[in-house]
């Protein structure tokens, strides 16, 4: 079967799935993207992984064993928390689907842990920690996050955040075929998918914007603020909805006055210096910082040290912690976007 066979029967199986009574129609399209009315503020009711993930003790490594000796491929961690609307969508757009429950299922065991939970988690060294710890440990700082751990108790893949069901099936069939022993992620979606790679149109242009050429280095001199790094492409639905949303809203842009915005384009060769003074150009700096999904948004501070990154959907209220996380210098003290957000409750 060829690869333009392959994508055409998983794109038709998208699209005659069934979604869950549940779903919010109005906030995705037929392909789980992002719609412009997605409100992504924290959902009422408490929000519940599959009845089909593992009931675990949240001992690793005896689930990664168990899951083995079942002829899994691996195990997922599956970071989530109660009222997260981005797990609301993973379940109602991804796992309601057929083909990727089934897929999900039959390649590994999902071990569900909450990131703000109390639970004891016994890791694959045999050290025992609190959920929220754990998380905390693994810089889990958005929901859903998921780390594919192979048969040999190493990470395969990790995804911060919603993606939408075609990119998630990528991603099941890249750990359960054993890629990640050959090619970066980003390297995979290329060569598998270039149907879904756009290259036509322009970037969407915003005021927050510096102009180009780009010399981003703050290794020998430091930047007077952070810096905010726009990776999008042309003809991109979530680089439309970011733009049309989120950097619509004046309390956004607002935020963003404090902030030297950089946009690139994470196909073109434009020339640059990064921030740790190296020269090079946009596409060749996304491969090497092994970006896969337009837009990624990736935060500096003013040595030129990465502070977090936003490499999944986004919405609002998401973009708006992120900013007063950073707004905030908290960084500066070594702590977390969670970490941050708990000492504010």
């Amino acid at each position: 079967m060829t690869k333009a066979v392959k994508q055409i029967l998983l794109l038709t199986l998208l699209l005659i799935a069934p979604v869950s009574a549940n779903a919010e129609k109005d906030d995705f399209d037929s392909f789980g993207e992002l719609d412009p009315g997605f409100d992504d503020s924290p959902v009422q009711k408490e929000v519940h992984h599959p009845p089909w993930f593992r009931l675990s003790f949240l001992n690793l490594k005896e689930d990664l064993e168990e899951a083995i000796t079942f002829r899994k491929k691996g195990l997922v961690l599956y970071f989530s928390q109660k009222h997260c609307p981005y797990c609301q969508a993973m379940l109602d757009q991804n796992f309601s689907r057929y083909d990727v429950e089934r897929y999900s299922r039959d390649h590994f065991d999902f071990v569900a842990i909450d990131i703000h939970g109390n639970k004891s988690v016994t890791d694959f060294s045999g050290n025992e920690v609190d959920e929220k710890d754990f998380a905390d440990q693994l810089n889990v700082n958005f929901t859903p996050t998921l780390i594919f751990i192979d048969a040999d108790g190493k990470v395969a893949l990790r995804l911060n955040g919603y993606h939408p069901p075609y990119k998630f099936r990528a991603a099941l069939e890249y750990v359960a075929d054993q890629h990640y022993h050959d090619e970066s992620y980003s390297a995979y979606l290329e060569r598998a998918g270039p149907a879904l790679s756009f290259e036509e149109g322009g970037l969407n242009e915003a005021d927050i914007f510096l102009a180009p050429p780009h010399n981003l280095d703050r290794s020998r001199f430091k930047g007077q603020r952070p810096l905010a790094l726009f990776f999008e492409q042309g003809d991109c639905h979530a680089c439309d909805v970011l733009h049309t949303r989120p950097l619509q809203n004046p309390d956004i842009l607002k935020q963003f006055e404090s902030f030297d915005a950089v946009q690139l384009d994470i196909r073109a060769k434009t020339l640059l210096v990064t921030p740790s003074g190296e020269k090079t150009n946009a596409q060749a700096w996304a491969k090497q910082l092994g970006l896969y999904y337009t837009p990624t948004l990736l935060f500096f501070d003013e040595s030129g040290k990465e502070i977090i990154r936003v490499d999944s959907v986004v919405g609002f209220y998401r973009l708006q912690r992120v900013l007063d996380y950073i707004n905030s210098g908290a960084y500066r003290r070594g702590i977390t976007l969670q970490q941050y957000r708990r000492e504010k409750i």
